[in-house]
């Protein structure tokens, strides 16, 4: 997969060096704390799937320019500063492997540091005048807020039907996406209408990229084994959606009821994904997995661009991922 990644980026290789040490510089600080959290940051990035959104975006609408590099440096920053704010939120002590911000230097350390690279971002846009770039991804950062406090607030009934469902992911997970097409877009010159359509293409992406995500709970992934952390966490995710909703009212009450109290034993978690599959919770999901990635494809190819090939690739590696 590494090397389907590698081929990919290619296009824009020399692009993400150059972002790379253009964000490097955005998080310094002249605090030395700060400065050691933010070079472990640094270290413990991942794919850098949404800075490649931003830059493959731009590419398809002109030339990768220095609003596309500070575009892509403030998608970064918003977004490491939510992932360091849920670790705090989720009590979570690892992060792609590595120990997160919390589990190092605890929770009050951790929300700073949040705040720390939200202000890096916004000063980043408002001191080059990037008011577009900057309102696109608030609103996205707004959405997220809204989709993880709506997912929350369902997880006390477990009452969430697919409407409320595709609601919260699209703000959660696909906003963002979202929002790094139509940042790319806009970068590189493109119209109002191709901005819009980019938000679209990013959307059904990012909906399509958490279903996917759904699906791993349930074995969909290398190992094949279940990983049962959505149901431990009473999320109320596509396969069993739909899986409750094809169950008799007793069978349905029973999965909530267990679900409700926590059922953290394997055998437990073993009986939820049992009664997912045999009700066609599986099957369900990955037909609407493909659904959202031909929309997204779709919507790419209502604008007639040329040179596509790279963000589709970019689309189809993250959707077929195996992690």
């Amino acid at each position: 997969m590494s090397e389907r990644l590698d081929q990919i980026k290619s296009p824009i290789a020399e692009e993400l060096k150059e972002f790379e040490k253009r964000f490097r510089l955005s998080m310094k600080s002249n605090v030395p704390l700060l400065d050691t959290i933010m070079t472990y940051i640094v270290k413990r990035k991942g794919k850098q799937m949404r800075p490649m959104f931003v830059l493959l975006a731009a590419r398809l609408f002109g030339e990768i320019t220095e609003n596309s590099y500070r575009g892509a440096a403030l998608v970064e920053l918003l977004h490491t500063a939510t992932l360091v704010h849920d670790d705090v939120v989720d009590d979570a002590s690892m992060r792609r492997g590595f120990f997160s911000i919390n589990a190092l230097w605890k929770n009050k350390v951790a929300v700073l540091v949040g705040d720390y690279l939200l202000s890096k971002g916004l000063l980043l846009a408002l001191r080059n005048k990037d008011f577009e770039s900057l309102t696109i991804l608030a609103e996205a950062v707004e959405q997220m807020s809204e989709g993880e406090l709506l997912q929350m607030e369902k997880a006390r009934k477990l009452d969430i039907n697919e409407e409320v469902y595709y609601d919260i992911i699209s703000k959660k997970t696909a906003s963002l996406i979202a929002s790094c097409c139509s940042i790319g877009a806009a970068s590189a010159g493109a119209n109002d209408e191709q901005i819009e359509a980019m938000n679209s293409f990013g959307l059904y992406t990012g909906i399509a990229f958490q279903i996917k995500d759904d699906l791993f709970d349930y074995g969909d992934n290398p190992t094949g084994k279940p990983k049962g952390i959505d149901i431990k966490e009473k999320k109320m995710t596509l396969p069993l959606i739909h899986a409750l909703n094809q169950a008799d009212k007793s069978e349905k009450k029973r999965i909530i009821r267990m679900i409700k109290k926590g059922g953290k034993s394997k055998s437990q978690i073993q009986e939820v994904i049992d009664f997912v599959t045999a009700n066609g919770g599986i099957s369900y999901a990955k037909e609407h997995l493909a659904l959202y990635h031909q929309r997204a494809h779709d919507a790419l190819d209502s604008m007639k661009l040329e040179n596509t090939d790279s963000i589709r690739g970019l689309v189809d590696y993250v959707i077929s991922r195996n992690k």
